[in-house]
């Protein structure tokens, strides 16, 4: 129970201001703004190709909990 509370608190409430991740097809762009990576290649993360998306999250959210 207290490790679901955990969970629960981590979590960021859904509102205005709260995006995490940005799709710019003029400027041909995704930005995860939580851990600034961005691409050029639209279509391949439209295709599902978010791999490395993934790889920058948990690198940059992993340190968080062994502190």
């Amino acid at each position: 129970m207290a490790e679901q509370r955990k969970i629960e608190a981590g979590k960021k409430k859904i509102e205005w201001g709260s995006q995490i991740r940005s799709y710019v097809f003029d400027d041909r762009r995704v930005k995860d703004h939580r851990t600034n990576y961005q691409t050029s290649d639209v279509n391949g993360v439209m295709d599902g190709k978010i791999d490395d998306f993934i790889k920058a999250y948990l690198m940059e959210f992993s340190s968080e909990g062994e502190n």
